[in-house]
C-alpha cells in the first residue's frame, strides 16, 4: 500500500522515538519532538510506541491514501479535513480507499503526529526510522517530504485497518471516514498563553552574574523565528557570564539550555548536537520537553526553578499518565 504526498506542508518528516545510545559516536538522537503525542497517535491505531509516524510542523501536508487506512492525528490542533469534513483528531479514524487528507495550519500548538495502522515503512538506519535532515539520513531519503513522494505502508494495512476498527467500542461510520465518539486528552498541548517550563540550574549557572541568574527565572522569553528541531533560540534578556575563559566541549542532552557569548539563550531539542562548548545555564525537566516542543515561533514561556528530585517525580507522573491513557485505549479495543 502506498501513501502519496500531494502537498508536503512546511516541514513534514518521518519520525519515531529516536536512535539512542550513540552520542559517544557523534550520532544525534533525533526522534519525535513531542514523544507523548507520537506515542498516543500510535496507540490509537494499535501500533507499538516505536512505529514511525509523520511529524507535521505548523502547516501540514495533503496526502492521498490509495487504499483504506486506520489513522490518528495527535498533538497540535490542525485544520484537517477529509472530503470537506473536519477530521476528528486524537482518536482513531478509518479512511476509505482514495481518501485525501488535507492537514492545514496549526490552530493551537506546533506539531502533530499522523500514525497509520501498521506504521510508515522506511528503512531503519542505526536502529531508528527517524529523519535527521542536517546529515541527510534516516526517514524518507533523509529529508523532509516533497510533493510527489510515495511512502510505503504495511502490505496488510487495509486488512489491519478493517480488523482493528471493527474491534473498537462506540465506532461510528460516516461518509469518507468513520471514527469514534471518544477521544484521548492532549496532555502535551499548552493551554496557557505563557507556558511555564520547569528547569534545573545548569552546570555553569553559578558562572553568570547575579542579574542574569535572576533574569533567567524571573523574566519572560519568546521562541524566535531562528528556531528548529536542533534548538529553540529564545528572545529575552541578554545574559552575562562572569569572566571570559573558554570552556571545554562536553556532552549535551535534550533540554540543555545554553547561553552563547552574545547573551542569547538556546534550548536544545530533538536534533541537538552531541557535544557543545557554550555555558549550560539550565536543564529543562524532561516532563516539560513535549509541551515546549509544541511552541511555535512567537510562543511565550517562563522558566520555573525545580530540583533534580522534582524533575524526576514529574517525569514519573507523566509516564504514569501516558500509561493510563494507553490502557484506556486498549480497553476501547477490547483488550
Amino acid at each position: 500500500m502506498t501513501l502519496r504526498v500531494l502537498r508536503p506542508g512546511m516541514h513534514t518528516t518521518v519520525q519515531d522515538l529516536g536512535r539512542h545510545g550513540l552520542q559517544h559516536l557523534g550520532v544525534v538522537p533525533c526522534g519525535a519532538m513531542d514523544a507523548v503525542a507520537h506515542r498516543l497517535a500510535n496507540a490509537l491505531v494499535g501500533n507499538a510506541a516505536a512505529a514511525a509516524t509523520l511529524e507535521c510542523t505548523v502547516v501540514g501536508p495533503e496526502l492521498l491514501f490509495e487504499d483504506a487506512a486506520l489513522v490518528a492525528l495527535c498533538g497540535a490542533a490542525f485544520e484537517a479535513t477529509v472530503a470537506g469534513a473536519a477530521l476528528p483528531q486524537n482518536r482513531p479514524v478509518l479512511l476509505a480507499a482514495g481518501a485525501r487528507l488535507r492537514v492545514g495550519r496549526a490552530l493551537q500548538g506546533a506539531r502533530g503526529y499522523l500514525a497509520v495502522a501498521g506504521g510508515i515503512r522506511v528503512p531503519a538506519v542505526l536502529g531508528s526510522h527517524s529523519t535527521y535532515v542536517p546529515a541527510a539520513f534516516g526517514g524518507f531519503e533523509g529529508r523532509a517530504l516533497r510533493a510527489g513522494d510515495a511512502l510505503a505502508l504495511d502490505r496488510d494495512a487495509p486488512v489491519l485497518a478493517a480488523a482493528r476498527f471493527a474491534r473498537l467500542k462506540d465506532a461510528r461510520s460516516g461518509a469518507g471516514f468513520s471514527s469514534t465518539a471518544w477521544r484521548v486528552s492532549t496532555i502535551s498541548l499548552p493551554l496557557e498563553r505563557t507556558v511555564t517550563v520547569r528547569a534545573m540550574e545548569g552546570r555553569h549557572f553559578g558562572q553568570f552574574d547575579a542579574a542574569s541568574r535572576r533574569a533567567f527565572f524571573d523574566q519572560g522569553w519568546r521562541v524566535s523565528q531562528d528556531s528548529n528541531r536542533m534548538g529553540y533560540r529564545l528572545a529575552g534578556p541578554a545574559l552575562a557570564r562572569r569572566g571570559s575563559g573558554d570552556l571545554l566541549s562536553e556532552p549535551t542532552c535534550l533540554g540543555t539550555v545554553q547561553a552563547p557569548g552574545d547573551g542569547s539563550v538556546i534550548v536544545l531539542m530533538a536534533d541537538h548536537q552531541t557535544t557543545g562548548g557554550y555555558p549550560k545555564i539550565a536543564e529543562v525537566a524532561g516532563a516539560d520537553v513535549p509541551m515546549l516542543s509544541q511552541l511555535a515561533p512567537g510562543g511565550a514561556l517562563r522558566f520555573a526553578r525545580c530540583s533534580v528530585d522534582e524533575a524526576r517525580a514529574a517525569l514519573r507522573a507523566l509516564h504514569a499518565t501516558i500509561a493510563d491513557i494507553i490502557r484506556g485505549i486498549e480497553l476501547q479495543y477490547g483488550d
